[in-house]
């Protein structure tokens, strides 16, 4: 039988058809996962139905999961959009980066602030995030029409709401060297809460990389997914998100 044995052969053919079935039941699980987040990645899919799998006896490394993927046309590619968010080049004074090398060990020890964009209809918004390093929760959040302090201070506020009143003194926050975070305003209310101040010390996105992050993510697979409308419409989309 073409180079077989007949009881090779149906291992073989046993074999593909195991491996079509487990596939068939792969792609049901990406689907149902990307049901309600259209715009997830591959790899955060892979580790949300990780346990799935194992729980049905399914062994596939990452490289077949993508070739999975691709050939059902399910791979989704982000195209960027570059706006500048940042604003270094201002006379305020600049603070040396203190979360080098640090080692985070418990919620309220950084903060991590940074500012994006979001598209709408209505033009772009920027939307202002502090998110605690540790739990990688988004604690303060603003949305703005304006690349101004205001939306940070705003967001900072919010933040600051939710610091338990023991927590507050060895708390470093982190950002760029942006103008919103480098202004009077909101240099003056973190020494109110006698918050230590860290900065980036070049323009290199690993030094404030779990900002980054979150902010990646919260565009790439929900606020991007979605038509957003107004402010107003994309204010209710990210509190319901966060």
């Amino acid at each position: 039988m073409f180079g077989f044995t007949r009881q090779a052969y149906y291992q073989l053919q046993k074999y593909e058809y195991k491996c079509r079935a487990q596939s068939h039941i792969v792609l049901e699980m990406i689907k149902n996962e990307r049901s309600s987040l259209p715009g997830i990645g591959g790899r955060k899919v892979l580790s949300l139905i990780g346990a799935e799998m194992k729980r049905e006896n399914i062994t596939m490394g990452r490289d077949a999961f993508f070739d999975l993927l691709r050939e059902n046309h399910l791979l989704i590619r982000h195209h960027k959009i570059k706006i500048i968010t940042t604003n270094s080049r201002h006379w305020y004074r600049k603070y040396p980066n203190l979360i080098r090398g640090i080692q985070l060990i418990r919620p309220h020890q950084v903060w991590v602030s940074d500012i994006t964009y979001v598209a709408t209809s209505e033009g772009h918004l920027y939307l202002s995030l502090i998110t605690d390093a540790y739990s990688r929760k988004i604690i303060g959040w603003n949305i703005s029409n304006k690349l101004e302090a205001d939306g940070a201070v705003s967001a900072l506020e919010m933040a600051l709401s939710q610091l338990p009143a023991d927590k507050a003194a060895g708390l470093i926050h982190h950002s760029d060297r942006g103008i919103q975070y480098c202004c009077d305003k909101y240099i003056s209310k973190l020494r109110s809460f006698s918050i230590n101040i860290s900065m980036t010390e070049n323009s290199d996105p690993l030094e404030n990389a779990i900002a980054e992050r979150v902010n990646g993510i919260l565009k790439t697979e929900w606020l991007n997914r979605s038509a957003l409308t107004t402010k107003y419409d994309t204010a209710l989309k990210i509190s319901g998100i966060i």
